[in-house]
């Protein structure tokens, strides 16, 4: 059984159950073998409701998308009370532990498919662009906090976070589409000394 993220457990109204239906459904099934009608069977509720609100399978997932990005928005701290460098440390962990469990592994899986649909459709392509936006902001706003804490030197907040959020996406492709468990390690090992020798102020 899928284990849903907390804000999906009991996430209240319709388009609430819709998102909860959605998320397990793309988990079990993958975006190819996605339909509404597999979204429908994880529904709790008339099937009829996901053809009213949703002319198809794309409009449905581009709908999802937009809700866990705005969960995301809500949730996710500027920075840990330990300060910028600590929180530096927790991104870094999110990045390389995102997808080593079995269940964020079916969702790694899903995103993945869902943002090669941007090679080729201007509407993922429009909403992973802003969704990237989103993490290099948040990225640049903790490494600004960290040179204004002195914990951090005078790098390119901006150009710091682009980097942060290539390895972020490399990372996520990697885990889910490669089988050598070594390249992450030692891409791990080479991004950390990075984060010592170039960001953290001795």
């Amino acid at each position: 059984m899928t284990q849903l993220p907390p804000f999906l457990e009991d996430p209240g109204g319709t388009r609430g159950a819709i998102m909860s239906a959605t998320y397990t459904a793309l988990c079990k099934h993958g975006y190819s073998d996605l339909t509404t009608q597999r979204i429908g069977d994880e529904f709790s509720k008339s099937k009829s409701l996901l053809y009213h609100h949703y002319d198809s399978k794309d409009d449905l997932l581009l709908d999802f998308l937009e809700f866990m990005l705005d969960q995301t928005e809500e949730q996710i701290p500027a920075y840990g009370e330990g300060g910028a460098d600590d929180h530096i440390e927790e991104i870094v962990d999110q990045t390389f532990g995102f997808g080593n469990t079995a269940t964020t592994t079916e969702f790694t899986q899903a995103v993945v498919e869902l943002r090669s649909q941007a090679a080729h459709d201007d509407d993922y392509r429009e909403y992973f662009t802003r969704s990237d936006q989103f993490v290099r902001k948040h990225v640049a706003h903790t490494i600004r906090s960290g040179i204004e804490q002195g914990v951090f030197q005078e790098v390119d907040p901006q150009q710091t976070a682009a980097l942060f959020q290539t390895v972020l996406v490399g990372t996520m492709q990697l885990r889910v589409t490669n089988d050598d468990k070594d390249v992450l390690e030692d891409s791990r090992a080479a991004f950390e000394r990075y984060i010592e020798e170039y960001l953290i102020k001795e």
